[in-house]
């Protein structure tokens, strides 16, 4: 654990809590740790369905920093499936990384998503929405790269998410 702002020492806090609990009184506890989440009618002030209303109003796409950002996307459902193979079938005591195995870098998830907008809800007022791409100055504490680790829910569970990047993301733009 190396949380570098105080949201991500929040999240950290909740596991070292948890994992005390199941230590000392033997709560029967298994934590999981994933990457970021996307798929249909998730809240808009997250980067994918942010990006989606804004590239099909013709707003201003608003990216940080450079746009290098790197993190790993994994799609709702397989979220779920991966929580239910968890609690069904992991050891107490245990955590275990669930993640997509799809790092991108945030540019490049918003350029697919301008693609996608654009192949499914053409406008010919507004063009091509990789137009409506700005930069604005990255958030204080905001990490470069969240990689995880999804070998041990691989080898110890065998779950592996169903859908790929590019699948999750069709399936939500429409």
């Amino acid at each position: 654990y190396a949380p570098n702002s105080p949201y991500a020492a929040s999240k950290a806090a909740s596991d070292h809590f948890a994992r005390a609990y199941c230590h000392t009184y033997g709560l029967p506890v298994v934590m999981t740790n994933c990457s970021n989440n996307y798929g249909p009618f998730q809240f808009p002030e997250k980067l994918i369905p942010l990006m989606i209303l804004n590239a099909l109003e013709g707003k201003s796409l608003r990216v940080y920093g450079d746009g290098k950002n790197v993190r790993d996307w994994l799609f709702v459902e397989d979220h779920c499936s991966a929580i239910c193979t968890v609690l069904e079938h992991g050891r107490v005591g245990e955590s275990y990384n669930i993640g997509g195995n799809s790092e991108r870098m945030n540019l490049d998830v918003v350029r697919t998503i301008c693609d996608l907008v654009d192949e499914i809800r053409p406008n010919a007022t507004l063009g091509e929405r990789r137009k409506l791409i700005t930069f604005v100055t990255d958030r204080p504490g905001h990490d470069l790269r969240y990689a995880i680790d999804t070998t041990k829910i691989n080898r110890e569970l065998g779950w592996k998410p169903t859908l790929t990047f590019k699948e999750g993301l069709r399936k939500t733009v429409a």
